[in-house]
């Protein structure tokens, strides 16, 4: 009789023990989540192949958005500019004298060589009536009456051609040579506005508010867009990159406040809240490395927290504690 309640007192512990190690996680009253402090990291080059002429910060530094960071040489650039800039003054001058048109000064000589050029006609003519009147008397040779009418019209030819001048001139400029021009002109703008830019990409300025993880570049070399010249980490936003079963999830709300611990900072707890739960279930990383969860589908969760002091250093420990019933307000830019 002792013998089968033994065995009935094992039989409900064994029966007991399997239920709590399948419901433990459910049951569980408080959800506790270990992840590590993650954010985002830029790696910044130079869009110009060029030597580089300075670096002005060092690795560890806070840097503002539109900082300098590094200079390269534009000793051969600014004379390109120069020159560009010169090219486009003479196209826009052209432009320009093209659309005014003539000078009253340049119209008043054209209208007095018309002038000067009908009194020799008239002139001309008239050598010519009178060599032609005396050629039936035999007054005259025929090279000399020949020569007469020649002058005369060559004198009436320059007349045609002055007016003609004078015409250009009052009409001024074709449309097409005017567009033409403004064409050129457009052209030397926009050569003058690429060199512009190439000075201005001379200078690689932080894109926001980091810290200067690794400098990767010195003065002197020869800098290239595919070439790294920094590499920064961005002080906001910070998260801690955690992972929870499929039994846990339901657990989890977006914008559900939690306490975040670190293990430097003992006694210290961080305010965060859940600003991302992933929709689809991937195997556990291999920082997992407990065995029952390894090989275990698990879903990602990102508990965003504040970080002023940028105490938090990229990979480091961390447990969260969320807080039901406790709604976070994060900044919307905190929540990407």
């Amino acid at each position: 009789m002792q013998r089968v309640i033994v065995i009935l007192v094992l039989m409900i512990a064994v029966a007991g023990g399997a239920w709590w190690y399948l419901h433990r996680d459910s049951g569980s009253a408080e959800l506790v989540l270990y992840g590590n402090i993650d954010f985002r990291q830029l790696s910044l080059a130079f869009n110009g192949s060029e030597r580089v002429a300075e670096v002005l910060v060092e690795e560890g530094a806070q840097v503002k958005n539109g900082q300098i960071l590094g200079r390269l040489d534009t000793s051969r650039l600014l004379p390109q500019v120069a020159q560009a800039e010169a090219q486009a003054a003479s196209q826009r001058a052209n432009l320009a004298r093209l659309r005014n048109g003539s000078r009253p000064e340049e119209i008043a000589q054209s209208r007095a060589s018309l002038e000067s050029a009908k009194a020799e006609a008239v002139n001309a003519r008239a050598q010519f009536d009178r060599q032609n009147a005396l050629a039936p008397k035999a007054a005259v040779s025929q090279q000399a009456l020949d020569e007469a009418r020649s002058a005369a019209a060559v004198a009436d030819a320059k007349v045609l051609a002055n007016q003609k001048a004078l015409d250009l001139l009052v009409a001024g400029s074709r449309i097409e040579d005017i567009e033409e021009a403004k064409a050129q002109l457009q052209a030397a703008e926009a050569n003058v506005s690429l060199l512009h830019q190439q000075l201005a990409d001379a200078e690689l300025k932080a894109p926001v508010d980091a810290i200067v993880q690794s400098r990767l570049i010195e003065p002197g070399e020869m800098a290239s867009p595919t070439r790294a010249a920094f590499s920064l980490a961005t002080i906001s936003p910070k998260w801690v990159r955690a992972y929870v079963s499929e039994t846990q999830l339901g657990m989890l709300r977006p914008g559900m406040r939690a306490a975040v611990t670190v293990d430097s900072l003992p006694g210290h707890t961080i305010d965060g809240w859940i600003g991302f739960i992933s929709s689809v279930a991937e195997f556990t990383p291999k920082s997992v490395q407990t065995e029952e969860l390894r090989t275990s589908l698990v879903y990602e969760v990102r508990v965003f927290v504040k970080d002023p002091d940028n105490a938090l250093r990229l990979g480091m420990p961390a447990t969260v504690r969320p807080l039901p019933g406790e709604p976070a307000n994060p900044p919307a830019a905190q929540q990407q």
